[in-house]
């Protein structure tokens, strides 16, 4: 199991100690029982009750299942309707900012700016005299000798 989840669960079941019992019950105990089981025992995870849970530091992991059950089993018709639409509105910026950055028809061209870059910087090289070594030339005079016998 992910261990970002493992944690999450234990930040969502000590968080959802805050609740009333009333509250809590409405939370299938399924649910509690996997958060339980799967939870990270040894990570310590405290709670403010004096301070805004907003303000909290809490994983993306718990603040995703504390929506979800927030969704599920507390929120009346018009809060899920709002909460939907939220999510819908973050989920398609999400998507538009994937298109932006890998849009396939800036791909090729992305691909042909940089060929382009890469021919412009081979032509710009100029070309080096390379002398031979005192060694290169004694081993072709060797060759020569040798070929002609």
């Amino acid at each position: 199991m992910n261990s970002n989840y493992a944690k999450a669960y234990t930040e969502v079941l000590e968080i959802l100690n805050y609740l009333s019992k009333e509250e809590y019950s409405k939370i299938p105990e399924e649910k509690i029982r996997y958060f339980k089981e799967n939870m990270d025992k040894d990570y310590i995870f405290t709670v403010n009750p004096r301070i805004d849970l907003s303000l909290q530091k809490i994983s993306k992991e718990t603040n995703a299942i504390l929506i979800s059950l927030f969704r599920d089993y507390f929120a009346n018709e018009s809060q899920k309707k709002i909460l939907t639409e939220l999510l819908n509105k973050n989920q398609e910026e999400v998507e538009k900012a994937k298109r932006d950055k890998y849009n396939p028809d800036d791909i090729f061209n992305k691909k042909v700016k940089e060929r382009i870059n890469i021919d412009i910087k081979n032509n710009e090289l100029n070309l080096v005299e390379c002398k031979e070594s005192f060694f290169s030339k004694l081993t072709k005079l060797i060759k020569r000798l040798l070929n002609l016998k």
